[in-house]
């Protein structure tokens, strides 16, 4: 193989996440929206939420491996090629990202608007 293509890495995405890429897909756009809403309403980044999303990001990535690994049956002893190893690190940062902005949405829906008064 000489030459990276994206569809070959949609391939490969799809082949190591099996029908879990397409929800996974649908939840991402969701929680893309939902942080949008909560970035318009706030004005700004609340630290303490965005820092406690940070922190869940790297355990939805960590999930998001292991979840690769669960739905194709498969251990890191089984990747072959140095594509396998790039996409595995990409759904680690994928799942990272994903959990952090998801996170942060539902943090920010459920909590109150920050610097508003309590009567």
């Amino acid at each position: 193989m000489q030459d990276f293509e994206i569809w070959m890495f949609l391939a490969v995405f799809q082949e190591m996440l099996g029908w879990a890429i397409w929800p996974i897909a649908v939840l991402c756009v969701l929680a893309t929206l939902a942080l949008g809403v909560v970035l318009l309403r706030d004005r700004r980044l609340v630290a303490p939420r965005l820092l406690r999303a940070e922190l869940l990001g790297v355990l939805g990535g960590l999930a998001a491996v292991a979840a690769m690994f669960a739905i194709t049956n498969s251990w890191p002893g089984d990747m072959g090629g140095p594509t396998d190893w790039l996409l595995a690190i990409g759904i680690f940062v994928a799942g990272g990202l994903g959990t952090a902005i998801a996170a942060y949405a539902v943090a920010g829906l459920f909590a109150g608007r920050p610097g508003a008064t309590v009567r």
